[in-house]
């Protein structure tokens, strides 16, 4: 077995767009999805686990593996966590919005500490590479409170050792949201020109799958930097 990719955030808008391309790519064997429920999707590469993201700490994954595993499918992915013989990268895109979260407490709790407890759990498990998805802006003294959590979000993981950390700012994301954003709506309308005409790459939006492919393959690239910032004037390319 040659890689396994653990995803959080598989429901939103980077999220599916970063589960259908690691269940195409054959650099990953199979794609463990760890969420509060479960999507309606089959896949043979695909693992759904599904629980309490505030206590991810105290999950035992073996035994969730074994509850969705009657025929014994999924017991060499957990032989493979367990001696460490495949590469584990983990790839985060968990977010909202205070309308969304009813609150700034709860959106801390899910936009940051879910975050960084999600990172915490598969460095233990052995993922070397965590790739995040954060936004343009973030900066823990912002005075903006989205950017100064997102920011304090980047600050906070690079506490933990992975081997590679990459954080990815996307500007505006262009994409098809299950929820409605009307100032987002607003912002695509005023801002497409800018895609059309390919000017200021820093700032014009980005659609979704460009953003999920950049971070599969800043991945799967071998990284002499421990931590990379990646801009979205960089994931245009993509």
């Amino acid at each position: 077995m040659k890689r396994i990719a653990f995803l959080a955030g598989t429901s939103g808008l980077i999220g599916m767009q970063l589960l259908h391309q690691l269940l195409k790519n054959t650099d990953y064997d199979y794609v463990i999805s760890v969420g509060r429920r479960k999507l309606a999707l089959k896949h043979d590469k695909l693992v759904q686990v599904e629980g309490d993201f505030s206590k991810i700490q105290h999950w035992d994954l073996e035994s969730k593996l074994r509850a969705e595993d009657l025929g014994g499918v999924f017991f060499p992915i957990w032989e493979a966590i367990r001696t460490r013989s495949a590469e584990i990268h983990a790839f985060c895109s968990l977010g909202t919005t205070i309308k969304v979260a009813g609150s700034k407490e709860k959106f801390r709790e899910i936009d940051h500490d879910y975050v960084v407890l999600f990172a915490q759990w598969t460095h233990t498990l052995g993922a070397s590479k965590f790739l995040y998805v954060s936004a343009m802006g973030a900066n823990p003294a912002s005075s903006i409170f989205y950017n100064q959590v997102k920011g304090e979000v980047e600050e906070d993981l690079k506490l933990i050792p992975f081997d590679y950390l990459g954080l990815f700012q996307p500007s505006l994301l262009l994409g098809n949201r299950k929820e409605f954003r009307f100032g987002e709506e607003v912002a695509k309308i005023v801002t497409k020109p800018m895609v059309w005409l390919k000017l200021a790459p820093k700032y014009r939006p980005i659609y979704d799958h460009q953003v999920a492919k950049a971070m599969i393959s800043y991945a799967l690239a071998t990284k002499s930097a421990k931590v990379e910032v990646v801009p979205s004037k960089d994931m245009q390319k993509f």
